[in-house]
């Protein structure tokens, strides 16, 4: 029961930091160290919460989750182990099972959504000189979005080319090219198969959110390193006030979250937060590894 505790306590701490996470103001001055710090809490809420039925199960071993493991299926049964504990044992291969299955449903479905959407693009997209790496569609709404995958593409509209002028429209492509660069949608998927997994989870979906305006940030970042922040907060401002704005299944699209934020940010002058960044990747990384010490120990 001693390592069923410690899983619980750790299930506690994870589910504690991500609320301390959505509701920190410091990420938007770091958003590649609070991007880091979500995917460690995430990583170690996934183990812990496979580990406390696991050890629940397993504590007639009175030893850790691993070693147990061992001795179970080496065919060692220690007195006391019944029905109940082969059922949370099962539990917890269910709640692998369930959490693998997802992200791998959820990536399946990005990468259907994403194929079919590059198949019309090789119909009806068109290479502009004006948009130069991007391929254009004639369509009236704005839209600016990355089609990742293994060959990422940055796709505009015909709408936004007459929206923005030449400096906000390069700087619009420099955060659609950051988002391929560093494989955004892989950042976001386990997060949406826990919504997946969890819909009536609001902590869950509040997360996803957070992430996915980090993500967003870590781009406008990426973005202002090559241009002004001006040209990039007015293309975000025209974006807002456009009439319609479209965005396809599996993409990455640079006018999806909370433009307002994004837009003080980039006008507001700031420095990394470098104290509280450290201590959230120093708490972080100790759920990943007293998570995996549980199962090791």
């Amino acid at each position: 029961m001693v390592y069923a505790a410690h899983f619980a306590g750790a299930v506690l701490a994870c589910y504690l930091t991500a609320q301390v996470l959505t509701r920190s103001t410091w990420t938007y001055r770091s958003p590649r160290v609070a991007i880091v710090c979500w995917q460690a809490v995430g990583l170690a809420l996934g183990l812990a919460a496979i580990g406390l039925p696991l050890a629940l199960g397993l504590g007639p071993y009175g030893t850790g989750v691993g070693t147990a493991l061992l001795r179970l299926v080496s065919g060692e049964l220690p007195p006391g182990f019944g029905p109940a504990h082969v059922a949370f044992v099962a539990g917890g291969f269910g709640v692998g099972a369930v959490l693998i299955g997802t992200t791998v449903t959820c990536g399946l479905r990005a990468i259907r959504a994403q194929r079919r959407h590059r198949d019309l693009l090789n119909l009806v997209a068109r290479d502009d000189p004006a948009a130069p790496g991007a391929l254009v569609l004639d369509h009236p709404s704005a839209a600016a979005y990355c089609l990742p995958g293994v060959r990422p593409t940055v796709v505009v509209s015909a709408g936004t080319l007459s929206l923005l002028d030449r400096p906000q429209l390069a700087a619009v492509l420099s955060h659609e090219r950051a988002h391929a660069d560093e494989r955004h949608d892989l950042v976001l998927l386990p997060f949406t198969a826990l919504c997946r997994a969890l819909p009536w989870a609001a902590w869950v979906r509040a997360a996803r959110a957070t992430v996915a305006l980090l993500v967003e940030m870590r781009a406008d970042d990426k973005a202002r390193r090559q241009h002004l922040d001006g040209p990039l907060a007015a293309a975000l401002l025209r974006f807002a006030s456009a009439p319609s704005r479209v965005t396809p299944a599996g993409a990455l699209g640079v006018a999806d979250t909370e433009l307002d934020a994004r837009v003080q940010r980039l006008l507001t002058a700031g420095r990394p937060a470098r104290v509280r960044g450290t201590l959230a990747l120093v708490v972080a990384a100790t759920l990943v590894a007293l998570t995996v010490s549980l199962f090791l120990a």
